[in-house]
């Protein structure tokens, strides 16, 4: 157990500091911070239930995790090579549409839930 802890402590350290690099480097991901702090907000302050609110909340964390694989995802193929090539460039836009997905499966959620109390 004493094991386990130790790991634990150690891969929330190392979780921190890729979101802390992240935020630094990436204006994506600072970007989909603030409007995840807008989305937040906009969730407390209408009124929706609790269901609406987590899938809201869960939907924008989401958003995050996956502008945060884009970031690694960008990352590593740089790290391999800064040339041109098709592979690369089919890799990191896959990234990108991976955020866009999910990005859109956010706000389909709120154009739903908008509906519903309007």
């Amino acid at each position: 157990m004493l094991y386990f802890l130790k790991r634990l402590k150690y891969r929330c350290i190392w979780s921190w500091q890729g979101i802390i690099v992240t935020w630094r480097e990436e204006h994506s991901f600072r970007s989909w911070v603030w409007a995840n702090l807008v989305s937040v907000i906009a969730a407390f302050a209408l009124p929706l239930t609790y269901g609406d609110r987590a899938l809201i909340l869960a939907l924008g964390v989401l958003v995050l995790a996956a502008e945060l694989i884009n970031t690694g995802i960008e990352n590593a193929v740089d790290f391999v090579s800064e040339k041109q090539h098709p592979l690369a460039r089919k890799a990191k836009d896959a990234g990108s549409a991976g955020v866009a997905v999910t990005a859109i499966a956010a706000g389909i959620a709120w154009i739903v839930i908008l509906i519903g109390i309007f």
